[in-house]
């Protein structure tokens, strides 16, 4: 593949994940009208942007990511790009929180096709030392998507309703889906590193090997604690604005949007850039980069959680999450140096499961509980200690970062050796 076309993949990759985060991250500035009309519970409300998304999202990305090493990624892909655009779309006709809820599950169930085939594609795609960067753009789309979200569901829901907003989200996902099967090729797996394919392997040989790399347990731990307070942090720091604050859905989805998506894209890119020069004269910086960006990370939580301000509210919250992405590129690089030529999907499923079960189902789940018990002592102005709590996980992360270091030379020389 010519490098004008390896771009042109990984520039539909990118735009694919983009619509993948508008679709999963509207629901979040719209939870405060979804409240209004449904009558539901902040308890409810987690449990919604949380679990119901992320238990399916994790669980069924496992056999689609044991699907993409042994078939053609990028149908996978586009085939999920359709199904949730057209549930997406869906939720704006839903009478109940029972219907939410169930069209919410189908969301995660074709999302869970994207971030494995595409990042076992990506690492087909550029070698190893220009593969961080790429996977970061990848990633960083998640953040264009999130803000995107934001902004697009705070301003229709003020002018036509939530449900208009999420109709106006899913139905262009349907074109996508049709310029992806159209114009992108399928990468020849290894062609990016000279290494021939060894062909497909059994799933306890992946499940033995993945096991046996204490690099990527520790990597599992670490990224499950970073996404548990930032995605805690992403659902509810809107609300949080406009609970303390004072903002409008709107105001709320204009300015925490760019703030949350303009910080994550430089953050997740420069860490991407800093994994590719630095891990040439050691690899171990590819933890370090996420382990200093935890330790930046907590002072600003706090900033935002107390500034007297919207205005400072928002600077603070705009260096947290910069500092905050520097977890994303390194990590999802090691991922995918650890792994095997026909394992790579697998290992990012698995790192995705866990994340997604554990990180993102948990964080929310964990606010929207103790705002509810914080209410009675704190009024609205719970939810600020409830997100203060997801401050903590940060730390732990960070210590299992390091401990990936004392295995991480050996575990990428394994890889290659097959």
């Amino acid at each position: 593949m010519t490098n004008a076309g390896t771009h042109y993949t990984l520039a539909v990759l990118v735009v694919i994940f983009i619509f993948s985060h508008i679709d999963r991250n509207i629901l979040n500035i719209l939870v405060q009208p979804i409240q209004t009309e449904l009558g539901v519970s902040d308890t409810a409300m987690g449990w919604l942007t949380g679990p119901a998304f992320s238990v399916f999202y994790a669980t069924l990305s496992l056999p689609i990511a044991r699907l993409a090493d042994r078939t053609t990624r990028k149908f996978i892909v586009i085939a999920g790009l359709v199904l949730w655009s057209m549930v997406t779309a869906a939720q704006g006709l839903v009478r109940s929180f029972s219907h939410l809820a169930v069209a919410r599950i189908f969301v995660g169930i074709g999302e869970a096709t994207t971030s494995p085939a595409s990042h076992s594609m990506i690492s087909d795609l550029y070698p190893p030392e220009r593969r961080a960067i790429a996977l970061s753009i990848f990633s960083a789309a998640g953040h264009i998507g999130m803000m995107f979200g934001y902004v697009i569901g705070g301003v229709i829901n003020d002018w036509f309703g939530w449900r208009t907003a999420f109709v106006v989200v899913g139905l262009p996902g349907l074109a996508i889906a049709l310029i992806a099967a159209t114009t992108t090729r399928e990468p020849k797996r290894g062609a990016a590193e000279a290494r021939s394919d060894t062909g497909e392997h059994s799933l306890g040989e992946v499940i033995r090997y993945l096991k046996s790399r204490r690099a990527y347990l520790h990597l599992n731990a670490s990224a499950v604690l970073y996404v548990a307070t930032i995605f805690g942090f992403n659902v509810w720091g809107p609300a949080f604005l406009m609970r303390v604050h004072g903002m409008t859905t709107s105001e709320a989805g204009l300015f925490f949007g760019p703030v949350t998506g303009i910080a994550g894209l430089l953050g997740t890119l420069l860490s991407g850039a800093l994994a590719d020069r630095l891990t040439q004269r050691d690899v171990r910086y590819a933890m370090w980069i996420p382990v200093g960006g935890a330790l930046a990370m907590i002072p600003f939580c706090v900033g935002f959680l107390f500034a007297p301000n919207p205005v400072l509210a928002l600077t603070f919250y705009g260096v947290q999450v910069f500092v905050g992405t520097f977890w994303m590129g390194p990590s999802f690089w090691v991922c995918q140096g650890i792994a095997r030529l026909r394992m790579r999907a697998m290992a990012s499923a698995v790192l995705l499961l866990n994340i997604n079960l554990f990180g993102m189902g948990v964080g929310p789940l964990l606010v929207g509980v103790l705002n509810d018990a914080l209410r009675t002592s704190f009024g609205e102005a719970g939810i600020r200690y409830s997100l203060l709590v997801l401050c903590l996980p940060v730390l732990w992360a960070a210590g299992h970062s390091m401990a990936v270091n004392r295995t991480l030379a050996a575990d990428l020389a394994a890889a290659r050796d097959r």
